[in-house]
């Protein structure tokens, strides 16, 4: 089991949101996490990685067998969790490119490997800058300085690509982007699909599963997983929308 989620309540400024998540990813399966607005997605991406203003009040995340609930974001980095923003942040004065250097140093430290050389990370990161198609100048700026926004996300694809995390969480990568935009992301994260590799798709519609097939899709409904399935559940949404599971359970859920 590489990730497991028990009973997960979490509250953001005193407002409960997760109201008992329970979820379980082995090592190779892609999950999609789909729900309307405010029905506790993002929350749910933000807390696997550890992001600051989010209260656990009782429930479990166990990685590998070990509670994420005590590590901060860099040692979950570490330790190959990675999480692509909704809304990419800029991070003015740190170019990309030695961002990029730092991080996958960083993490090779942690595993006991050395230092990727100049001429390695040159030749790792040209690969990876043809094959997600950003154009080499972009990488001289600050991370994310001045980007598009489709460049943000493409610019998250290339931290994905070179990063190679055993748990990549993308959290509606595909918002605002063009179809060329979408198809490209899509590419790269079914490039990643490894017996090793797991990943956990939060969106709000169905168009990005047309072109990654998850093997799990879960609804979350007012900060619960109303229902599971597989891929065709979330061709079932785009036809019926949401009203429909909440007319399948005979719930008062607002949607």
């Amino acid at each position: 089991m590489l990730l497991q989620i028990s009973d997960l309540h979490v509250s953001v400024e005193n407002t409960q949101i997760l109201k008992g998540i329970n979820l379980e990813i082995n090592e190779g399966e892609v999950h999609a996490i789909m729900g309307p607005n405010g029905s506790g997605k993002s929350t749910l991406a933000n807390v696997i990685a550890g992001r600051p203003g989010y209260m656990v009040t009782s429930g479990e995340i166990l990685y590998k067998g070990e509670s994420l609930l005590d590590l901060s974001p860099d040692q979950r980095a570490l330790k190959g969790i990675f999480l692509a923003f909704q809304y990419p942040i800029e991070l003015a004065g740190v170019r990309s490119r030695q961002f990029l250097k730092s991080a996958i140093d960083a993490v090779r430290q942690y595993q006991g490997d050395s230092d990727l050389s100049a001429r390695e990370f040159d030749k790792l990161d040209r690969d990876n800058l043809e094959t997600i198609q950003i154009n080499p100048e972009l990488m001289k700026r600050g991370v994310n300085e001045g980007f598009s926004g489709g460049e943000k996300k493409r610019s998250e694809m290339l931290q994905l690509s070179i990063l190679d995390p055993k748990l990549a969480v993308l959290d509606e990568t595909d918002s605002g982007l063009d179809i060329d935009s979408l198809k490209l992301v899509a590419e790269v994260v079914n490039r990643r699909r490894k017996i090793e590799n797991s990943m956990i798709l939060v969106t709000h519609y169905q168009r990005l599963l047309t072109y990654v097939v998850p093997d799990f899709v879960h609804v979350l409904l007012e900060g619960k997983i109303s229902q599971s399935g597989d891929h065709t559940l979330a061709q079932q949404l785009e036809e019926k929308g949401y009203e429909w599971i909440k007319d399948s359970l005979g719930e008062s859920v607002n949607i």
